[in-house]
């Protein structure tokens, strides 16, 4: 009986291979389960050069594998790590080589607030040591862009905002880079959005990363890593306008400026230009009064240093009359000092004696014993034709002289002390002339010891016999005239001494 049942038994069980059985319990939990939400903490992550990533759900009771497929991973919606508590949305399935099972996650979040306020607070301490919240690396808004970049979606109030503050406040071209600023993507739209606005050709002078108010699951792609590093990276200053005034993101500490709002982000991106123009009308009357202050000041003291100054009009006359009086003294002085010089110079000349007066003198001198002397008359013709070339010789020499001396004193205009010079020169020659007619003058023998004897009548006694004996006739010496008388004839040197 018992060995029947026991046959019967296993007569009813069905028999399956491994792999019907791991196939029915795969159909089962596909079946049974659909797409399920497991929520847990992420533990064992491993990323694999294929790009799958492999991953562990934990909690207190339990823990389950997961698996995220490479083309899922950029669609997952936010980039697990390990310990953050995560709600993974996929379905259950089972992996028959090994007899497990594992949830192929397709789609992945952070568990509640608080675990994404926390992983924001990881992300916050991480980059605070790494500096990227510093205040020297934050760069200046410009004063005036000439491009606005903005980052945000194409569709909402956020742009309108943007290009309605810009263009009522100061006109600016706008260059919008549309992205997605929640959801899967989001993220990674908004960093190569920011990395290609910087490596533009054109690139805008401040950037603009905005979008509207949200919950902190929606403001989440703000606060991710690759976007901060972005940010940071960029070297267009940044502008953050990310939620409202209460939201705050890690863009916000990374970016060069906060702004509360979108529309206060474009505020800060540009001047009011009606204050702009006030200022500069309030600046030029401030330059003009300035000016206007720097003129009058300039020219008090013009008037002041002028009024120190001598009349130059009356200096000028002054100086003029001056120049006249010295140039009509002049004129008058110099004929006056011509005059005075060539009275100086004549009057030496008007006291030398004339050559025709010396001359004549000599010629008197010359003929008057002539015919006395006891020399033969050729003699005295001889001594006269000389004479007469040496009077010839002199009056010549003298026109000469007086013609050169008038001629430099005309010409050069001599001074005293030259004409002096040349006077004495003449003299020196005159005197010379002098000597040589004293020389051969008839008077020059009778110093010599030679007597000149005169008949009562003064004419010369040439013959023995001219005169009878005792007759009386006048001797003539070098120093005076003497009478004698007439003696016996001599006939020899022997009488002498009778």
């Amino acid at each position: 009986m018992m060995e029947s049942d026991a046959a019967s038994a296993r007569g009813n069980v069905p028999q399956y291979s491994v792999s019907e059985i791991s196939g029915a319990i795969k159909r089962t939990l596909e079946t049974g389960f659909g797409r399920v939400r497991v929520r847990g903490e992420v533990t064992e992550l491993k990323r694999y050069p294929s790009g799958h990533i492999y991953l562990s759900l934990k909690d207190e009771g339990g823990k389950i594998s997961g698996v995220i497929w490479r083309g899922t991973v950029s669609r997952l919606g936010m980039a697990p790590e390990n310990g953050n508590e995560v709600i993974a949305t996929g379905k259950v399935s089972s992996y028959g080589e090994r007899s497990s099972y594992q949830l192929i996650i397709d789609r992945m979040e952070f568990a509640g607030e608080g675990a994404l306020l926390a992983n924001i607070e990881r992300l916050r301490r991480k980059l605070l040591d790494e500096g990227l919240f510093e205040a020297d690396r934050k760069k200046p808004i410009p004063f005036l862009p000439s491009l606005v970049g903005v980052v945000t979606s194409r569709s909402g109030a956020v742009l309108h905002d943007i290009r309605t503050t810009i263009e009522r406040r100061f006109p600016r071209d706008v260059l919008l880079w549309p992205v997605a600023v929640q959801g899967e993507g989001a993220a990674a739209q908004i960093a190569a959005a920011i990395d290609g606005m910087a490596q533009r050709s054109r690139r805008p002078d401040v950037l603009i990363v905005a979008r509207g108010g949200g919950s902190l699951e929606d403001l989440m792609a703000f606060n991710d890593e690759r976007v901060l590093r972005a940010v940071a990276a960029c070297p267009i200053p940044v502008i953050s306008a990310v939620g409202h005034e209460t939201d705050t993101t890690l863009i916000d500490l990374v970016s060069d400026r906060r702004a509360p709002t979108p529309t206060a982000a474009a505020e800060m991106a540009v001047p009011l230009r009606s204050e702009l123009v006030a200022d500069l009308a309030h600046r030029t009357a401030r330059l003009a009064g300035g000016l206007s202050r720097i003129m009058q000041t300039s020219r008090a003291r013009l008037e002041q240093a002028t009024s120190r100054l001598p009349d130059l009009p009356s200096l000028l006359e002054t100086a003029r009359m001056r120049l006249d009086d010295r140039s009509q003294r002049l004129d008058l002085a110099l004929p006056a000092f011509v005059m005075r010089a060539r009275s100086r110079l004549d009057a030496p000349v008007r006291q030398l004696p004339s050559p025709e007066l010396i001359v004549s003198r000599a010629r008197a001198a010359l003929t008057a014993p002539s015919r006395q002397l006891p020399s033969p008359r050729l003699m005295i013709e001889r001594r006269q034709s000389a004479l007469r070339a040496s009077e010839t010789a002199l009056v010549t020499a003298w026109q000469r002289a007086s013609q050169r001396f008038h001629l430099r004193v005309e010409r050069q205009r001599l001074s005293p002390e030259t004409l002096n010079s040349a006077l004495r020169l003449q003299k020196a020659r005159l005197d010379g002339l002098g000597s040589h007619l004293e020389a051969v003058s008839p008077r020059a023998i009778l110093s010599r010891g030679y007597v000149l004897v005169q008949d009562s009548k003064g004419r010369p006694v040439t013959h023995s016999d001219a005169e009878p004996l005792n007759g009386r006739v006048v001797l003539s010496f070098a120093d005076g005239q003497r009478g004698a008388k007439l003696d016996t004839l001599l006939t020899s040197q022997a009488d002498l001494g009778l």
